[in-house]
C-alpha cells in the first residue's frame, strides 16, 4: 500500500462529508426541510441508474454516474449557488473553478485529474453522457418542485418561463425526460404552482 496516496484519498473522503452540511433550496419531498447537496448527488446518480434507457445517445453508465457523484462537490467551497440567483451566478464559474482546484487537489495526481476532467466534462455538457447526467440533474430540483407544490419556486417568485429556460437543455440528453418535464411544468401551471 503506498500510504502517502492512501492518506490523501482519506483525507479527501474527510473532506467531502462537508458537503451534508450543503443546503439546496429544493425541499424534500415530505416538505420537513431542505434537501442537503450530498442527498441530491445520490439521488441523481441512483436516477440516472434507473433512467439510462431515456438517454437520447447510448451513453456509458459508469461515467455518467461518476459525474453525477462528483458534480456538486465543488459546492463544499464554492456554496450552492441558486440557479435563479441572477447576482449569484456572476462570480459563480470564479468561486466553482477555485474550489475544484482545492478539493480535487486533496486527491493523487490521477484522480484528481480524473474528477477534475469529470466536472469540466459536466459543465461543458460536452458529451452524451454530460448531456444525460445534467438531464437529470435538471429534472430532480423540478420533480421536488412539483410535488412541493412549488414551495421552494413560490418562496422566490419564480416564474414559468425562468424555469422552462433553465430546463430547455434536458432535450439534449433525453427528449422524453423533457417533454416530461415540460409536462410537469405545464401541470405546475395549471396547478397554480408557478406562474
Amino acid at each position: 500500500m503506498d500510504k502517502e496516496r492512501f492518506d490523501q484519498q482519506i483525507r479527501f473522503i474527510l473532506e467531502i462529508d462537508k458537503l451534508k452540511s450543503v443546503v439546496r433550496q429544493s425541499y424534500l419531498l415530505d416538505g420537513t426541510r431542505r434537501e442537503n447537496s450530498a442527498e441530491h448527488s445520490w439521488h441523481v446518480a441512483l436516477m440516472g441508474l434507473l433512467l439510462a434507457e431515456y438517454a437520447e445517445q447510448p451513453v456509458d453508465l459508469l461515467r455518467t454516474m461518476k459525474m453525477l457523484l462528483i458534480h456538486d462537490i465543488i459546492e463544499i467551497d464554492a456554496g450552492d449557488t441558486y440557479c435563479y440567483d441572477e447576482v449569484g451566478v456572476t462570480d459563480q464559474s470564479t468561486r466553482e473553478n477555485a474550489a475544484s482546484e482545492r478539493l480535487f487537489g486533496l486527491l493523487p495526481e490521477d484522480q484528481m485529474e480524473e474528477f477534475r476532467e469529470l466536472w469540466v466534462e459536466f459543465e461543458e455538457q460536452s458529451t452524451p453522457e454530460a448531456k444525460f447526467a445534467a438531464t437529470i440533474d435538471r429534472l430532480m430540483p423540478l420533480l421536488h418542485n412539483y410535488h412541493t407544490e412549488g414551495r421552494s419556486w413560490r418562496e422566490h417568485g419564480i416564474r414559468v418561463d425562468q424555469v422552462s429556460a433553465r430546463n430547455e437543455v434536458m432535450k439534449d440528453g433525453s427528449l422524453q425526460l423533457w417533454k416530461f418535464a415540460m409536462s410537469l411544468i405545464d401541470d405546475a401551471v395549471d396547478k397554480e404552482y408557478l406562474d
